[in-house]
């Protein structure tokens, strides 16, 4: 039995309001570590262009830096999201939330916005490897990172985890 996400529970148990407000401050808690983050690498891939450099970067490298600032920006909006509902519904509308329903929306929001981040990030290790070591070199960091992070963010909670 889930304990964190009340809906897998039994249908004829209803969470509380308590409950639901507890998941979706538990998930605000979790993307005040990952927004910081996420704004830093779009502040870093906005200025880049800026730089009078930019202009000697190869074709490829102008894809995978534009690969990168799409997905920092879709991730910046998904993972912001769900603070936004936060402060849109109750103190604004007067409507509360009852449903948990509302909380795995906002959940599968922030996980679409980590998996932006992550390709994001890949891009990022791709385009500086690129520019400072060699094509093969790019390819293995990069790889070497994404790998990490799905190992990390991913594979640990969903699979490892269960098995405990």
């Amino acid at each position: 039995m889930n304990h964190e996400y009340p809906e897998h529970q039994d249908s004829a148990q209803q969470p509380t309001s308590d409950q639901v407000d507890d998941g979706f401050r538990s998930l605000m808690e979790g993307l005040r570590t990952t927004i910081p983050g996420v704004m830093v690498l779009f502040s870093f891939l906005l200025i880049l262009p800026l730089q009078s450099s930019f202009g000697d970067i190869s074709g490829v490298d102008r894809t995978v830096f534009y690969i990168a600032f799409a997905s920092a920006a879709i991730s910046s909006v998904l993972l912001i999201a769900p603070s936004v509902h936060q402060r849109v519904r109750a103190p604004i509308s007067g409507i509360k939330r009852r449903s948990l329903s509302h909380v795995m929306f906002a959940t599968n929001l922030a996980i679409a916005g980590t998996i932006a981040f992550l390709v994001a990030i890949g891009a990022v290790v791709y385009l500086v490897s690129s520019l400072v070591f060699t094509t093969p070199v790019a390819v293995g960091a990069t790889i070497s990172i994404v790998a990490m992070a799905g190992w990390s963010w991913f594979w640990l909670p969903l699979v490892q985890f269960r098995r405990d």
